[in-house]
């Protein structure tokens, strides 16, 4: 099986509070400063609260959502009187952080978040980054305790506008269901093992360990669905169906019910054979979002070690 060498991951970032209601990365963090713990192994560990005024009045942003705020165009545009608060908080974390694409960028950038959908634990990153593949699988192997997934970000990574995509690798962990505002042992401590063994992971890369490849699987996104709305005043008229309902992941085929009107009725699904997640995810009701639909796929990827100088 091919093998790579990637050199080591020297300087590395863990993100919280990226959305300021999403509370067990922003208490992972908090905890990791108060331990005050600038380490993993060899490489150097930056954590950051990424949205300190969000995180503050407790909302997922103050002016706009920040972790939309990373693309090339926001990030080199002019700052005024009149720039959100979170455009102005993107350019500092990139310049903390990066700059985007730069040989100077952190070579990981692992940001933390979570969600009102029963996502299990869920990996989001750039399928052709070996990377956080290959701690997705390490981990879906020591974790049994909940369904682990990886989710194929949404854009092709020179144009992500994601916060992770400002290192020169990227991964976001998102961990659900927990209501936003709200912070629970079970998604905090899930949380906490996931960001201890993405760290095991770096550690053992850096000090020389080879990772064997193989297959993994990953989920893209075929499409989103909105809610259905009333075509006058555009508000919403069903909420999500308890046939679907907290059944992230799980295949939905052509009849199945994934709508209950507010008039009684039931609304199936037409099309193929798909499986929703973020499924009834509180912060994607301004998106018009109910759910994505989408697929799985099976990724191949080498055998990875540390490059030697």
């Amino acid at each position: 099986m091919e093998r790579v060498s990637i050199p080591a991951l020297s300087r590395i970032a863990i993100c919280g509070g990226t959305h300021g209601n999403e509370l067990s990365g922003v208490h992972i963090v908090r905890e990791m400063q108060r331990r005050q713990i600038d380490k993993v192994g060899s490489a150097s560990l930056t954590t950051v609260l990424s949205n300190p005024r969000a995180v503050q009045v407790c909302r997922r942003y103050v002016d706009t959502d920040l972790n939309r705020c990373f693309s090339h165009e926001i990030l080199s545009s002019p700052i005024t009187d009149s720039t959100q608060y979170e455009v102005r908080r993107a350019q500092e974390l990139n310049a903390q952080l990066g700059p985007k694409g730069s040989q100077e960028a952190m070579d990981l950038v692992c940001d933390l978040h979570n969600s009102t959908s029963n996502m299990g634990l869920c990996f989001i990153a750039d399928p052709s980054d070996w990377i956080p593949l290959h701690i997705y699988k390490y981990a879906k192997n020591k974790i049994t305790s909940v369904p682990v997934t990886m989710l194929q970000a949404e854009d092709i990574r020179d144009k992500s506008f994601f916060l992770g995509s400002v290192g020169k690798h990227g991964l976001a962990i998102e961990i659900g269901p927990q209501p936003h505002g709200v912070v629970r042992a079970d998604i905090f401590n899930l949380m906490n093992e996931a960001v201890e063994l993405t760290t095991d992971w770096i550690e053992k890369f850096n000090s020389g360990f080879t990772f064997e490849g193989g297959e993994v699987d990953a989920w893209i996104i075929v499409r989103q669905v909105d809610y259905p709305r009333d075509p006058l005043t555009h508000e919403i008229t069903a909420a999500i169906h308890s046939h679907i309902q907290d059944k992230d992941f799980c295949l939905i085929r052509a009849g199945d019910p994934i709508f209950s009107t507010f008039s009684g009725e039931t609304i199936k699904y037409e099309g193929e054979e798909l499986a929703p997640f973020f499924v009834n995810e509180c912060a994607y009701y301004e998106k018009k979002i109910a759910f994505y639909l989408g697929r799985k796929i099976t990724l191949t990827i080498p055998s990875i070690s540390v490059k030697r100088e």
